[in-house]
């Protein structure tokens, strides 16, 4: 005889509490306690229990909803990713749910209770990195899904390579003759969220020392994800006689901090100081900002593009999908 499906009120039992408890967790799950919220995902978990996945499969109706699930909602890069995301799906007819995680607990929550709920058609996950656990579950709930800026074999992904833009930007200012460099990235970056400055310094430092030339840990400076952040740090490398002729900055808000500090001391860019950052923001253009440019509004592009061609045909294998990064030679290197 069949196991009888785990119901609502096993969930219920198990975990301790109302069937009205599990019900908020699932659909509304930012109206209960972090430690209730936990424990009934951790129940839903162990007991498989999988609400309206066998009426959605008979149905196959769809809520014409996709999911975006994103950290630091108000940066400009998560912001041109989103706006990517948006206007392609404008010409798909779908309606667009954004999910800004603040915290890891938040993300086990959003990529839990929300697929639990079964609201969406599909999901865009940026930036963010999910364990195999959270995948499976993902799977298990047949959400397409797609991730832009991770890698997971079993799900699609828009890809960049971080270690070959940091090589890009270094044969860039070796290219221009500088011989005397630094870097100023990131640091303090939630254990949730995709790190890509570890990778972009490895390749900048690995091509300048092919090269034979020196970044001594005083021009390495990692700093909160902020303007003023990086302006004050850079201060400090350009100071001695023989400071830095070009900076690399693992972001382009940082390398806007690189130049404010420049103008600050008297230098100027580039003829005292190259600036070059990574990310092709729109503020870029607008300052004549060399950068690595990453095409930020096409990988959402793509992610939609892949994901509604799931949405279409699910036999589809995952596709991994790895954008060129170019050098956008403007005014600061």
């Amino acid at each position: 005889m069949a196991r009888p499906a785990t119901t609502i009120y096993d969930v219920a039992r198990e975990a301790g509490v109302s069937i009205a408890t599990v019900s908020r967790v699932l659909n509304n799950p930012q109206k209960v306690t972090e430690s209730t919220r936990s424990d009934v995902l951790k129940t839903i978990e162990q007991l498989g229990f999988v609400p309206k996945a066998e009426a959605r499969a008979r149905a196959q109706k769809s809520t014409k909803r996709i999911g975006v699930v994103t950290p630091f909602l108000t940066a400009p890069a998560y912001v041109q990713r989103l706006r990517g995301v948006a206007t392609t799906l404008a010409n798909h007819n779908y309606e667009l749910v954004i999910y800004s995680v603040g915290s890891l607990d938040q993300l086990n929550s959003y990529l839990g209770a929300t697929l639990l709920g079964d609201k969406f058609d599909g999901l865009i996950v940026i930036s963010l990195q999910l364990d195999n656990k959270l995948v499976h579950r993902i799977l298990k709930q047949r959400i397409e899904t797609v991730l832009i800026e991770n890698h997971h074999p079993l799900l699609s992904t828009v890809e960049i390579d971080n270690l070959a833009g940091g090589r890009m930007a270094a044969e860039y200012l070796l290219k221009k003759g500088h011989q005397r460099c630094a870097f100023v990235g990131d640091k303090d970056i939630p254990e949730y969220v995709v790190y890509p400055t570890p990778q972009r310094l490895y390749g900048f430092r690995q091509v300048l020392s092919d090269a034979n030339v020196a970044l001594p840990s005083d021009r390495v400076c990692l700093v909160p994800y902020d303007m003023e952040a990086a302006r004050q740090s850079t201060k400090g490398i350009l100071q001695p006689s023989n400071h830095p002729t070009a900076i690399f900055a693992a972001t382009d808000l940082q390398a806007l901090g690189v130049m404010r500090a420049a103008r600050d001391l008297g230098l100027k860019v580039p003829q005292d100081l190259a600036v070059i950052g990574f990310d092709d923001l729109d503020m870029a253009d607008y300052v004549g900002l060399t950068t690595i440019c990453q095409h930020l509004d096409e990988s959402g592009r793509i992610a939609v593009e892949l994901l509604l061609g799931r949405l279409s045909d699910p036999s589809r294998p995952p596709q991994h999908i790895h954008l060129a990064l170019s050098v956008i030679e403007r005014e600061t290197a």
